[in-house]
């Protein structure tokens, strides 16, 4: 099916669209092979609200950005390459139903479809497209993924020294590698990561002891999927503006 849709004038289109959706700050997608598999509207856990996003599963990348005007105008344009993908199901918590990981080495988050069906087919077309990749390259599936963010609303103190209270001074951030939610104090080095960045990032100082001493594998979050359970915001409460785990700075 796949095969047959690469060459075909409908297909040709339908990626001619969503690239003229996203203008002229969106980066081509139209090569040849590449076949729109499918797209959809999926809740995006973002670091401080739950946000409406546009995704489109191509048979070699997924493509998601902010919805501008739904159907004609998207900006912010991610594209992930599917061969490093992998996913993992969410269980339902709250409000924050039918969801699953969508996990990479550079970065990692959780997503929402609106009814049980839809997640399934999304979980399942991309599988499928992760499996029919690896399988053409020989390629083994990556071991390797960046740590899911814990959201703002789920820490009122430092996850590390469990005494730091946020305040609008005493601001939050995330480490790079075990994704809690950290304090300044507890946060002020950096460590290169180079999946994540060309760059040192930063880290709490658990994962710094850890990373200097070559005990890597310790590093990864003691936590259970904490990133699934329901913060108190709405998944009605939307925006077209910027993903918030964007910012670099915190």
């Amino acid at each position: 099916m796949v095969d047959r849709l690469a060459n075909s004038e409908a297909n040709t289109r339908r990626i001619s669209i969503v690239e003229n959706c996203f203008g002229a700050a969106g980066q081509p997608l139209t090569i040849p092979g590449r076949v729109l598999i499918g797209e959809g509207v999926l809740t995006k856990l973002c670091r401080k609200k739950p946000k409406a996003r546009q995704f489109f599963l191509f048979n070699d990348i997924l493509v998601y950005g902010n919805i501008v005007i739904q159907k004609k105008k998207y900006n912010k344009q991610h594209i992930i390459p599917l061969e490093n993908v992998t996913i993992d199901s969410i269980q339902d918590e709250g409000d924050l139903r039918n969801g699953w990981l969508i996990k990479t080495p550079t970065k990692s988050f959780a997503v929402y479809a609106a009814t049980a069906t839809e997640k399934s087919e999304w979980m399942n077309h991309i599988n499928k497209c992760v499996s029919d990749l690896l399988s053409k390259s020989g390629k083994t599936p990556s071991n390797e993924h960046a740590a899911v963010w814990v959201p703002d609303s789920e820490a009122t103190v430092c996850m590390r020294c469990q005494k730091a209270k946020f305040t609008p001074v005493n601001r939050r951030h995330h480490c790079r590698k075990c994704g809690f939610v950290v304090c300044g104090p507890c946060s002020e080095k950096r460590f290169l990561l180079p999946s994540q960045s060309s760059k040192p990032v930063r880290i709490c100082d658990f994962c710094y002891d850890l990373l200097s001493t070559g005990e890597m594998t310790a590093c990864q979050s003691a936590r259970s999927d904490s990133y699934s359970q329901s913060p108190k915001s709405s998944l009605n409460d939307v925006s077209d503006d910027d993903d918030d785990d964007e910012d670099s700075s915190d």
